[in-house]
């Protein structure tokens, strides 16, 4: 097929332009204009000029098609080939499987949604979901319904919608049907539906106290303690303190709202946790002092873990500031990070508090004797928690009896926010605590791939500011 661009001259346009503008000037002739000789070499030059104009625009645009390399129409790739090339890069797990459940075919991404090795086997050890399974089985009969939902809490909640559709092979005549199961992931979906469920609902509950106070106390300031100064102070700084709870209870909902969106998705980057914990001490440090507290962090020089530094970070700040906000002044806080490590030493370490004290594992990661950790503890010298308390501490605006109320009221969410920054990060939460003795609270993550930092070194951080070596 010839794609040249085609411009069509005619013979006659072209005689029919020359004989026009040879009138023109045949009508300067006769009005005058021109003389007999000029007129004729005009014509004369005007009908060369047309007659070379078309017999260079038809040889130039449009060659003979004998003078043209002819292109072969090319057709697109098709076939076996082509279709499973198109599989390895689709970023949808999608699975062929054959008579008896068996994996025939699995895509790069289902491997890894499924975790699936080198090997596939059948798709119920792999998938143990019944209603999925049925849907296959009934595509394996030639049977086609509708998309299955499920859910899964382990190791972190997640929704999947699975299509599943029944195929022929015509190459088998003894089990031609074959079923195709695509996989979507609606987990993101699905949690920030209820985010905005949850959010509203948890800002409604816990804001109607404070919104309560302030208006108790804006209508006894307009009537009889309006001429009251001693009185309009002291209400005026119960107002402040209630809308600064309320600042932090909506800074903390938006976090923990945001950490659960991306819950199911691990970080990949890398941060230095020595470094985060010294930024996190720099920020508390006017609490540190005022408290007269003398806080001391024993770190390597550098420990590299694998995840978001943002929300390390945060760990970092909700673990330090409740100890120091729960110890009672001229007390003490132990911040101690240790370099990579396995799963058995980060979540259970010697005790920190002696025999006496209890402890329970918040959140754990998947098992796995080849993963190594980093952890981070951090203890404090306040009244501790009784052993009934410890399995209800990550719970939402869930506060230790003796700590609802007085100037270290918190919203209840901080330790809410850590266990689920520590779920994304595919690591543990653990809290050990005696009565009268402190408390010791616990973050392990991966470690960043690459040699042990040795733990020889470390360093001293007081509540006055001064820094030196242990």
């Amino acid at each position: 097929m010839d794609n040249q661009p085609s411009i069509r001259i005619r013979r006659r346009d072209t005689a029919i332009v020359a004989t026009m503008g040879s009138l023109v000037l045949v009508l300067f002739w006769l009005f005058g204009e021109l003389g007999f000789v000029e007129t004729f070499v005009a014509i004369a030059t005007f009908a060369g000029l047309s007659t070379f104009y078309y017999l260079t625009v038809s040889t130039t645009l449009n060659p003979p098609s004998s003078a043209l390399p002819v292109k072969a129409e090319q057709t697109p790739p098709s076939g076996p080939a082509t279709s499973e090339l198109m599989l390895r890069h689709l970023p949808i797990p999608v699975l062929l499987i054959g008579p008896e459940g068996r994996i025939e075919m699995a895509n790069p991404a289902a491997r890894e949604f499924l975790g699936l090795g080198s090997l596939a086997g059948h798709l119920s050890s792999v998938l143990r979901q019944p209603r999925v399974l049925e849907a296959v089985s009934a595509a394996l009969r030639g049977n086609s319904g509708p998309p299955v939902e499920y859910s899964t809490l382990a190791p972190v909640e997640s929704h999947v919608r699975a299509f599943v559709a029944p195929m022929r092979a015509p190459d088998d005549t003894v089990m031609p049907w074959r079923a195709m199961l695509v996989l979507s992931d609606e987990t993101s979906i699905k949690r920030a539906d209820r985010m905005r469920a949850d959010f509203l609902a948890n800002a409604s509950h816990e804001l109607r106290t404070p919104l309560a106070s302030l208006a108790g106390f804006i209508e006894t300031l307009r009537g009889h303690a309006k001429d009251d100064p001693e009185a309009r102070e002291k209400f005026l700084s119960i107002m402040f303190e209630q809308t600064e709870r309320m600042s932090r209870l909506i800074n903390d909902l938006l976090s923990l709202s945001r950490v659960e969106l991306d819950e199911h998705v691990p970080p990949n980057g890398l941060a230095d946790l020595v470094v985060l914990a010294g930024e996190v001490i720099d920020f508390l440090r006017p609490q540190i002092e005022d408290k007269q507290i003398e806080l001391t962090l024993e770190a390597p020089d550098s420990v590299i873990a694998v995840g978001d530094r943002d929300q390390l970070t945060e760990v970092f700040q909700n673990l330090i500031e409740n100890a120091v906000k729960y110890s009672p002044a001229n007390s003490s806080v132990l911040v101690r990070i240790e370099p990579e490590q396995p799963r058995d030493q980060a979540e259970r370490p010697a005790s920190m508090l002696g025999e006496g004290a209890s402890r329970l594992t918040l959140a754990a990661p998947k098992s796995g004797a080849a993963e190594r950790y980093v952890a981070v503890r951090v203890r404090d010298q306040g009244r501790g928690i009784d052993r009934r308390d410890l399995p209800r501490l990550s719970e939402r605006f869930y506060r230790v009896g003796g700590q609802k109320s007085g100037p270290n009221e918190g919203t209840g969410l901080g330790l809410a926010i850590v266990k689920h920054i520590v779920n994304r990060h595919r690591g543990g939460f653990t809290v050990e605590s005696e009565p009268g003795g402190g408390s010791v609270f616990s973050t392990f993550v991966p470690a960043a791939p690459g040699p042990a930092v040795p733990a020889e070194s470390g360093r001293e951080l007081q509540g006055g500011g001064e820094e030196s070596a242990v």
